[in-house]
């Protein structure tokens, strides 16, 4: 698996894209396989407001698919953050192809989308990636620059989250913005700067907080040309002269008398003036034709002189002063260029090679080298990468799934769900005219391929089917009329003649109540000696499975082994790499009871018949989850700290434990998914909300297909 390295910016205006320039090259020039990934494409800050025309910046993501920001605000308005991550995810497993490094660049906060460290912090947990803050210290002293990237740092965990390894302080020494205009004057910048302050601040030492990189500003590579700002102001142009090339790097507004100009005719400043203020352009002519290499000239209001005064000039524009045109006045023009943001264009190949070069030279040699290790995070599945990974196998499945439960809301939203994005499809068991009055009732669009069966109109079918298969009971006529009676029974019939592929139930009936047709009817599996479940609790960074929660009161230590290989394999068919712990109320020898020793006996067992799986026990819970813990009460435990699959010792245990943690953490836990048994059949919390029947539908498809 790649390194994925997120780079999050701390504020605007931070120089994201010329350090991805710089990460991305140092990479290449270190033999680093490196991709460039931007999950959401953010549009150019130069655009003016009025105008629809963008100044296109470089992108760095060639081949890779991104989300439009755009889209993503229209999906989190309408409450479907969890979609735009789902797709994220998506593009990304396209775009991630034997790479070493995947670089993946952030959003960056702006006046309009204050929500970008919120969007930054759900994508890096989704893509699994380590973060690496991009800050420039502004106006800020050493100690104010700290406690801002400690605050920043909250966002993502705080400094101690192992996936925040860093920081990256870009723009060191950027003195403040001339008084004048967009760039600092080349007098004010301070030469022989000392880096030794930000390399010694607190919060790098003694943590695995890291500084990264430690880049200065060079006013060169600030400098935009002057068609770039052309483009941005859509300007006339009334002499091209050498804009394709020339730079400038300040700005004045002037209106003075040309006693008052000459000490701002300085090489590289953009000289902004009324039209019709012909002795400043003339001033301006002059001192270019005497050797000064200003960076324009830009004319206000629309106005422009008379040929006499471009044939005094003439020599002046002849010699490469580029001359342009705006419709504004001098203020408008100014709140206009004062916005324009001196951020690389695509065919700014020059400065694009400096700016790489530059970042390049000042990042941390030793975090390179270490990019070429081999990554630790292969056991890691995000959330919405294991909801990505569920609905792909299940469209890829295409299985119908029974939904005995037909006039429950949230069931007739799910299959709605399920039908509109091709997750499975559907099939509702109810009145038909009841289930199209709750849908309208509750703004339901209900898909064309959604299917609703009334179960009045075949229960007769049914009857001799159910007495041939129950006949050694003694099933009669009359009581299989009855029994069919609850649609639970009907659908599980359904299921038994391969009508459908699975089974969905639970929203209001028991487990008892879905189990227990499916146990009479449906029969375990052949090599199953019992049937059992299990939960996946989607936790903000990873996915966990919880077994067994839902079936088993009292497995003995034989059950409880084979829990624990039936958990076991079902994490890891759904991509979620097993290390299952043993869960008791004694972690290894430090208590006692039959309970610990019920624990430790089914882990020998479980262990004995699969020695291929990582198993250990008994845990408790806080030493199988949090690796501080794990180093303290199972140090040589190859479990403790980085368990992905928890077998409870019954099922007050389990039952107690995943309630608690859904409900407290409000996360979502897709399940009870049944293992064991001969054909797919779910049973759902009847608190379930109508995500967890989504997926359940989608986990339910794909074990039809496996």
């Amino acid at each position: 698996m790649s390194h994925r390295i997120m780079l999050i910016p701390v504020g605007s205006g931070v120089g994201l894209t010329s350090v991805s320039l710089g990460l991305l090259h140092a990479c290449e020039q270190n033999g680093i396989k490196v991709g460039h990934f931007k999950p959401i494409s953010q549009p150019s800050r130069n655009t003016l407001a009025k105008k629809n025309k963008t100044v296109e910046a470089i992108s760095l993501s060639q081949n890779s698919t991104s989300v439009s920001l755009s889209y993503v605000e229209e999906k989190m308005g309408d409450g479907l953050h969890d979609v735009v991550l789902e797709e994220i995810v998506a593009n990304f497993d396209d775009f991630n192809q034997e790479q070493d490094v995947v670089i993946i660049e952030g959003l960056v906060p702006t006046t309009r989308q204050p929500y970008a460290g919120r969007i930054n912090r759900d994508v890096a947990q989704a893509l699994c990636a380590d973060i690496v803050l991009v800050a420039s210290p502004g106006n800020d002293s050493a100690e104010e620059f700290e406690d801002r990237i400690e605050v920043s740092a909250e966002t993502y965990g705080g400094i101690k989250n192992k996936h925040l390894i860093g920081c990256i302080i870009n723009k060191l020494n950027s003195p403040d913005q001339d008084e004048f205009g967009l760039l600092p004057r080349e007098e004010d910048i301070e030469n022989d700067f000392n880096l030794a302050p930000w390399q010694n601040l607190t919060i790098f030492k003694g943590r695995d907080f890291d500084l990264l990189g430690t880049v200065t500003w060079e006013l060169d590579l600030m400098a935009p040309r002057v068609i770039d700002i052309c483009n941005y102001l859509e300007a006339k142009v009334i002499n091209a002269g050498d804009m394709q090339h020339r730079r400038f790097r300040s700005v004045a507004f002037c209106a003075r008398s040309v006693s008052n100009l000459v000490s701002y005719l300085v090489p590289g400043r953009l000289i902004v003036t009324p039209g019709d203020r012909t002795d400043i352009i003339i001033a301006t002519c002059l001192s270019a034709l005497n050797g000064t290499k200003l960076g324009a000239l830009i004319l206000t209001n629309g106005y422009e002189p008379s040929e006499q005064v471009w044939d005094l000039c003439k020599q002046a524009l002849d010699a490469g002063l580029p001359v342009l045109s705006v419709p504004w006045d001098t203020w408008q023009t100014s709140r206009h260029i004062m916005s324009f943001n001196p951020e690389i264009p695509q065919d700014d190949i020059q400065r694009h090679e400096k700016v790489k070069q530059h970042v390049a030279d000042n990042l941390n040699s030793e975090w390179l080298s270490k990019l070429t290790a081999a990554s630790d995070n292969t056991s890691l599945l995000s959330p919405p990468a294991f909801r990505h990974k569920l609905t792909e196998l299940a469209r890829q499945a295409n299985k119908l799934i029974v939904l005995p439960e037909g006039t429950d809301i949230r069931t007739i939203k799910a299959a709605a769900i399920c039908c509109e994005r091709n997750i499975a499809r559907c099939q509702l068991i109810g009145n038909k005219e009841e289930i199209l009055q709750i849908a309208e009732h509750q703004g339901i669009y209900l898909p064309d391929n959604l299917l609703i069966t009334d179960p009045d109109n075949i229960r007769e079918n049914y009857i001799g089917p159910m007495v041939e298969l129950r006949k050694d009971k003694g099933l009669t006529e009359v009581i299989a009329q009855e029994s069919l009676q609850d649609n639970v029974v009907l659908a599980t019939m359904m299921l038994q003649l391969g009508q459908v592929d699975g089974l969905v139930s639970g929203a209001v009936n028991t487990t008892a109540n879905t189990i227990r047709p499916a146990l009479q009817l449906i029969k375990t599996a052949p090599n199953s000696s019992l049937v059992s479940s299990i939960f996946f609790m989607l936790l903000p960074d990873q996915v966990l499975v919880y077994g067994d929660c839902a079936i088993n009161p009292e497995p003995n230590a034989e059950q409880l082994a084979d829990i624990a290989i039936q958990s076991a394999d079902s994490a890891a068919s759904f991509g979620i790499e097993p290390r299952v712990a043993m869960i008791s109320y004694s972690t290894g020898s430090s208590g006692h009871g039959a309970d610990v020793e019920k624990v430790a006996k089914a882990t020998a067992l479980a262990k004995k018949k699969r020695p291929d799986l990582i198993i250990d026990g008994p845990l408790q819970y806080d030493a199988a989850i949090m690796e501080n813990v794990a180093k303290k009460k199972a140090p040589n435990s190859p479990v403790a700290g980085k368990a992905t699959v928890f077998v409870f010792p019954d099922l007050n245990t389990g039952n107690t434990t995943y309630k608690a943690v859904q409900r407290s953490a409000d996360l979502v836990s897709i399940g009870p998914m049944l293992q064991g048994m001969n054909k797919p059949v779910n049973d759902l919390s009847r608190g379930a909300l109508v995500d967890d029947i989504v997926y359940t539908i989608a986990l339910t498809a794909i074990q039809a297909k496996q």
